[in-house]
Order: C-alpha cells, then structure tokens, then sequence
C-alpha cells in the first residue's frame, strides 16, 4: 500500500494529476493511511490550483507583451511613415516594399516567423531617414548634389541605431542595417559581398530597387513594370541575387502588383494582408 502510495505521489510530482489518491481515504483502509491520502489529495488540489493560475498569469503577460510589441511597432512606424511629410517619395514606399519583400519570402518558402521579421524590415528600411538634415530634403526633388551621398548612405546605420534595442524585431535590424548593400561589394555602408549579406536584407533590396524604379519622381516619371523588370535582370548576378530577381519576378507576374501600385494618385496606402501578423 504504502509503494501505491508513493508510486501517486512519484506521478504527481510529474505534474499528472489523478484521483487515484483518493481510493485511499476510504473506511476500509487503516487511519494513518486515510489521513497521509487525505493530506496528499488536499496537497495535490493546491499545487494544481497553483499552476492553473500562474498559467494564467502567463498568458495575461503573453497578450500584454505582444500588446506593447505592437505599440512599439506602431509608434516606429508612425515615425517612419511621418516623413512622407517632408518627402513625397518615401510617402507609402515602406508599405509597399514590405508587401513586395513578404509575397517574395513567401514564395521562397521561409517560415512565418522568418517572413515576419522581412515585414517589419521592409516597413522600417528607411526608417534612418529622420537622421536627413534639411538640406538633403531641400534637394529631394532634384537629382541630388555628389556631396551630399556621404550623408545619404548613413541612414541605414542611423535606422538600425534606432531599432537596435528593440529584440522581439528579430532579423529586422540586420535588414534595415543592410539593405543597400550589394552581392559585387558596390553598395553601403560596409561594401558586403554575396553571401556575407543577410537573407532578408538581399530580399529587401530587390522589393525595394523595384519600387524605387517604378516610382514618379519630379525628375523622372516611373518605369513601367517590364522596363523595371529588365533592369532588375540586368543588375542580378551583380548587384542582386540572380535567384531572387527570377522569382520575384515570377510572382508579380503572376499574382500582379499590390493594389498601391494600381490605386490613382492621393488614393489611401493600402494595408498590410492581415495574414501578415505584425
């Protein structure tokens, strides 16, 4: 009896709950094992009421970490979308390159959570740019001036300066940190080559140059998808992944361009596919 005894009390220990304990509290069995199954029941009701509650209160934090995390991813956001103020360009190019950088990791397979840290890399890639003086937004519908390039290759540095510190963001920093970076060593701010550039990051430069290319400037109208398309082959296997090129490409032709990119000038930016959970 008493080998059951610890054999129940070896299972709740495990953490398997049962009421076999109380087989033992019955009349027919002697009193000190009554009382010793009694206690043992009464024990085993405590712990469990316990571990319900802390699982609880685990799942309260849960929901209020995820809660301040989306805060904090609004509130960046809304800092880097406050510069389509002081710039016409960068006025839903954050959306749109997170949508074009999301369907290409998608496409690529990557998992939920790789796919999540490209978003916010995407909505956030140029968040840098409040490090612009005014000077450089001065210029910013004309080609702009030689020396002022220095200051404009900074904001990837000066973006991931600013998101650094925010862990749950996962890859995202190393994205915003190396997005202009290119596969022959021609980009910025380090000159990576090839495979020395972060996953993400050579995705986002694809969704990116493609926006960038298909965007109206005062300077410049936009090009069209398929003149941008043959740009994009051209620079792929220097500049860019050949990989990457192909199948983005492939997917915006078979799937089409997000509707931003189809909606009439002053239209509302259209929202991030809400599979996309921030």
């Amino acid at each position: 009896m008493i080998v059951e005894l610890i054999g129940i009390m070896e299972s709740v220990a495990a953490g398997n709950y049962s009421n076999d304990i109380m087989e033992y509290t019955r009349p027919e069995h002697p009193e000190p094992i009554r009382r010793l199954a009694e206690a043992m029941g009464m024990m085993m009701v405590k712990v469990e009421a316990r571990e319900q509650r802390l699982e609880n209160l685990v799942a309260e934090l849960e929901v209020l970490n995820e809660q301040l995390q989306n805060n904090i991813i609004k509130t960046v956001c809304g800092i880097a979308n406050a510069l389509g103020a002081r710039d016409r360009y960068t006025e839903g190019h954050g959306e749109r390159v997170a949508e074009y950088a999301v369907r290409l990791a998608r496409r690529m397979g990557l998992s939920e959570e790789e796919v999540q840290g490209i978003l916010i890399g995407g909505l956030l890639h140029d968040v840098g740019k409040i490090g612009f003086s005014d000077r450089i937004f001065e210029h910013i519908d004309i080609r702009l001036p030689d020396d002022m390039r220095e200051e404009i290759q900074r904001h990837p540095v000066i973006g991931a300066e600013i998101i650094k510190d925010l862990d749950f963001l996962g890859g995202a920093e190393s994205y915003v940190l190396f997005h202009h970076e290119r596969a022959d060593g021609t980009g910025y701010p380090f000159g990576l080559r090839d495979e020395a550039i972060p996953q993400g990051a050579r995705i986002l430069a694809v969704a990116d140059s493609f926006d960038a290319m298909t965007t109206d400037r005062s300077y410049q109208k936009g090009k069209t998808r398929d003149e941008a398309f043959a740009i994009l082959r051209d620079l792929a296997g220097r500049g860019l992944s050949k990989e990457l090129v192909e199948l983005f490409i492939e997917e915006v032709l078979e799937n089409g361009l997000p509707v931003s990119r189809e909606r009439s000038p002053g239209a509302e930016a259209p929202r991030i596919p809400s599979d996309s959970a921030r």
